[in-house]
């Protein structure tokens, strides 16, 4: 998909205050109590995802993020389709005061293209 120079210059803004990790970065932490969170919309989430992400996706992420994880400084992995939603959802959960939140770097097309293992459904 072909994003727009305003959204790029948006997210490029967003990542200077996210912090980014590679899927082997993202696997090592996940593998260390790490929650790894999919922000992809329910049709690209139901056609797979991360094995052990749970879906909170871009639309609803910072109205149900205190329900799903109330703990403010646990180590979470967002994650979209291409880096650029999950560095955005990194950014709002960092003003709602989530301390150690990460983007994954390339987000399901770099999972993908890495063997990472993935899952279809719950």
């Amino acid at each position: 998909m072909e994003h727009s120079k305003e959204f790029v210059e948006l997210v490029e803004t967003a990542k200077v205050a996210v912090r980014e990790v590679t899927v082997a970065g993202a696997i090592e932490m996940v593998e260390n109590g790490a929650i790894l969170i999919d922000v992809r919309e329910d049709n690209e989430w139901e056609k797979g995802h991360a094995a052990g992400a749970i879906h909170l996706g871009r639309g609803i992420i910072e109205r149900d993020i205190i329900s799903a994880i109330p703990e403010k400084n646990a180590e979470i992995i967002l994650y979209c389709g291409g880096g650029y939603r999950s560095a955005l959802a990194a950014e709002s959960l960092q003003k709602m005061g989530y301390s150690n939140v990460h983007s994954m770097i390339g987000g399901w097309k770099a999972w993908k293209g890495s063997d990472a293992p993935t899952q279809i459904g719950e």
